[in-house]
């Protein structure tokens, strides 16, 4: 077998492929839900792990939190790459999925920093560490894997299975939260019962580690190992091959950047949005939220089997393209049916802030001056604002004055209290949400919508990625861009979004920044990727 050759010398059973993507979805599926539960269980982990008097400060250190775990993937990528190109495949992510369950159920265990102070928040970001390690070295593996067992005019369609796991794991942490908050008391659950899914990591643990024990290593990698043709230095060959510097740029900027924030804004954003500027009730955010992810994981099945027939530019294209398009609409779509009451205060009663020093710092424990307090109640109530200079600091709804000389400043509770209150004889209404019927089934359309566009984006990714780099640096080649996309674009997506749309008080400003680098994969995957119908890796390519 050359370096050039990417199928196996013979393709294995049905039965032989069912088993490789059953196991390989299935722990995919699992590490996902060790990684995602933290993101759905963000504001019941803020309180016990990153207390704050600011609400919104609160959240943005949990979403660091979830930051910082992403930001290690790319690490993980090199050192469990490097480990997959030089020891093989199999064993690599039956050692990463092993990390994961354990920090994950680490999280659960972890007393809360009301018991033992700041050494809570360190030891959970510390798990969380560990955990983005882990997923660096998880999907690079279960995708080749799977692919390596593919016929060529299958590739696509089999490995579709793996991106849907992805979806399958957010999906999962959600249902498990369901669960436990139907099984548990709503008090209980809040005191100590969001620890119960992180700690069920360790059953999902077992019959992973159970699946994957039965798979025997990829053939392509027993094949170079036999004809000793795997790298020894599968890092340092990463930049050095030829075109591969042109590959890695292309698979960051054009493949691993938009489908990572595409994703992510499809499902992390509309929850956080839903639960939280559009006060939904939680569990049924949740439950909505469930059901899209759920019906759209059948979406990248179709496209991974689409781009065997089509190629895997066109998909990635059409999507970015259609993402610049409807990502504002859909969004406002969601708004107008998750929350009507509250779109038509804001247009009927728009809140306009005027005064000095008129600046809100959501990273700050307390605001400085009176207008940025007020602008930090405005932002935790998601209410949205517009600021204007004046010299004495005044507030207005629907053009009337807002009384503020009586305010608690002193008191956050108190004064977040007082002006909802204040701001309800306007219209705006801050009790939890219960869409109707027509509402909710909308809004789950508009979800799949979503779905369906990253699915189109990410579906045919796994193929492509393997058919991009040659097999002896494969591992390493296609996680490092990949987990830097993801890491460093997607993981911070949460973080600079929430910032965006608490500076500037609009609930619909942090898409901007998935549109902007959404523009940037569109640009670089048109010039990038290759035309034409799918293809086994070739130096000629490069």
């Amino acid at each position: 077998m050359t370096t050039a050759a990417l199928t196996a010398p013979s393709e294995p059973s049905a039965a032989d492929m069912r088993l490789v993507i059953l196991a390989s979805s299935a722990g995919t599926i699992f590490e996902w839900f060790d990684f995602f539960i933290y993101g759905t269980l963000a504001a019941l982990i803020g309180k016990a792990f990153f207390p704050a008097d600011n609400v919104t400060l609160q959240l943005l250190l949990v979403w660091a939190g979830f930051a910082v775990g992403f930001g290690f993937r790319p690490l993980g990528a090199v050192l469990f790459g490097f480990l997959g190109d030089k020891l093989g495949r199999k064993y690599t992510f039956l050692v990463t999925v092993t990390l994961m369950g354990i920090a994950t159920a680490g999280v659960g265990l972890v007393p809360s920093a009301a018991s033992i102070g700041m050494a809570a928040p360190i030891i959970v970001i510390l798990l969380r560490i560990l955990q983005g390690l882990a997923l660096g070295g998880e999907y690079g593996g279960a995708a080749i894997y799977v692919a390596e067992h593919s016929p060529a005019n299958r590739r696509g369609w089999y490995t579709s299975f793996i991106q849907a796991s992805v979806v399958g794991g957010f999906v999962l942490s959600v249902l498990v939260v369901l669960a436990c908050r139907t099984f548990i008391p709503p008090a209980a659950f809040d005191a100590w019962g969001w620890r119960v899914p992180f700690l069920l990591s360790l059953i999902l643990l077992a019959i992973s580690l159970w699946m994957r024990l039965k798979l025997s290593e990829s053939p392509v990698f027993q094949a170079m190992k036999a004809a000793g043709e795997t790298s020894r230095n599968p890092f340092t060959e990463s930049f050095t091959y030829p075109g591969n510097a042109k590959r890695l740029f292309v698979a960051l900027f054009g493949v691993a950047v938009g489908l990572t924030l595409i994703w992510y804004t499809a499902f992390f954003s509309t929850l956080s949005f839903l639960k939280g500027a559009m006060r939904l009730e939680g569990s049924r955010a949740e439950i909505l939220v469930g059901i899209g992810g759920l019906i759209s994981m059948s979406f990248y099945l179709v496209w991974g089997r689409v781009s065997d027939r089509i190629g895997r530019k066109k998909p990635l294209v059409w999507a970015n393209l259609l993402i610049l398009l409807l990502l504002f609409p859909i969004f406002w779509g969601l708004g107008a049916l998750a929350n009507p009451g509250l779109a038509a205060a804001a247009r009927s009663a728009p809140v306009v802030v005027a005064g000095p020093d008129c600046s809100y710092d959501p990273f700050s424990g307390k605001q400085a001056t009176q207008c940025g307090k007020l602008l930090e109640d405005l932002t935790a109530s998601g209410v949205p604002y517009s600021l204007q200079s004046a010299q004495i600091l005044a507030v207005s709804v629907g053009g009337a004055p807002l009384a503020l000389d009586t305010y608690p400043w002193a008191d956050s509770k108190a004064r977040k209290a007082q002006l909802q209150t204040q701001l309800g004889t306007s219209g705006y209404d801050f009790t939890p949400v219960r869409p109707s019927l027509v509402a909710s089934l909308l809004i789950i359309g508009l979800i799949c919508a979503l779905g369906m566009l990253s699915a189109m984006n990410y579906g045919p990714v796994a193929a492509l990625l393997t058919e991009m780099f040659p097999p002896r640096i494969r591992y390493s080649s296609m996680s490092i861009p990949y987990h830097l996309g993801a890491g460093y674009f997607g993981g911070f997506l949460p973080l600079i979004a929430g910032y965006i749309v608490a500076k500037s008080g609009n609930l619909y400003a942090g898409l901007w920044y998935t549109w902007v680098f959404t523009a940037v994969a569109l640009v670089v995957a048109w010039w990038g990727l290759p035309d034409g119908p799918p293809r086994e890796f070739s130096d000629d390519a490069a």
